[in-house]
């Protein structure tokens, strides 16, 4: 049997759980890592997650905004988060699990979107993101990333041509600038290298979102997406990774859906 592990930026839990509970009974994954949870810890909704059969949780929230959290099925252990930018914003967390394969590191990012202007000397919420993927630089080269991680999460950066609906028309616009797809490239590429998972599974030449704008009367017709939701791992854990799924329907599941969509990495089992 193989394990799934999900992202997906629901953008507030307590107004979309329905949805989410739907999706957990209809897929059934292992590990489910959400961002912009919009919530405190203690509001959280953990019983109906419990109830649902993920009873080990980590949850780093923020009143209204921001907010990272994990669900799983199997133990979570040496819970930690980690401050970027020294700017309190829940935007990381991290827990140790084991699906058979020895320890694994998961990490929940939400990075920071930047607002609207790409240019850091007048856009402070676009220079946070910049300092944000730098900082990231310097952590991922440490040792301990060497192997056994995995990380996740709404990167914000749409890195490749393919990952948006017009590389052309979006070069000036935040997600897509070269100054962010070249710094989540150089993260992606630097230190010990990580591996893309979904780009692993479906070529490079085929366009892939996982974002829809509220702003779009019809998303779906014009399909103007970006892939912002991304899981990269160690070349260890990457080498058992069979599969990966960016779960477009999910768009358009309610009334009032999130703008991002579940994106799935499944891994052989033991």
């Amino acid at each position: 049997m193989s394990v799934s592990i999900v992202t997906w930026n629901i953008n507030s839990v307590r107004l979309r759980l329905p949805m989410v509970l739907d999706f957990l009974r209809d897929y059934q994954p292992d590990v489910l890592m959400l961002q912009e949870i919009k919530c405190t810890n203690d509001q959280f909704p953990r019983n109906a997650f419990i109830e649902a059969g993920y009873p080990h949780l980590a949850v780093h929230g923020q009143k209204g905004y921001h907010g990272v959290a994990i669900v799983s099925k199997f133990p979570l252990t040496d819970i930690s988060s980690r401050v970027f930018c020294d700017i309190p914003e829940a935007r990381h967390i991290s827990a140790l699990l084991d699906f058979g394969r020895g320890p694994l590191t998961v990490h929940n990012f939400y990075i920071p979107a930047g607002g609207d202007e790409p240019d850091p000397s007048i856009n402070r919420k676009f220079k946070h993101k910049l300092d944000f993927l730098n900082e990231l630089q310097s952590w991922f080269v440490e040792p301990a990333f060497q192997r056994g991680h995995l990380i996740a999460g709404d990167f914000n950066v749409a890195p490749h041509e393919n990952d948006v609906w017009s590389h052309k028309q979006l070069l000036k616009v935040v997600s897509h600038t070269p100054v962010e797809t070249e710094a989540l490239n150089a993260l992606l590429n630097g230190g010990h290298g990580w591996t893309d998972l979904v780009r692993k599974h479906v070529p490079i030449d085929q366009k892939l979102f996982s974002w829809w704008s509220y702003r779009g009367k019809d998303w779906e017709k014009s399909n103007r997406g970006r892939r912002l939701d991304h899981v990269w791992a160690t070349h260890d854990v990457a080498e058992h990774c069979i599969g990966a799924e960016v779960i477009k329907p999910a768009r358009g599941w309610t009334d009032k859906p999130s703008d991002h969509v579940p994106v799935i990495a499944r891994f052989a089992g033991v």
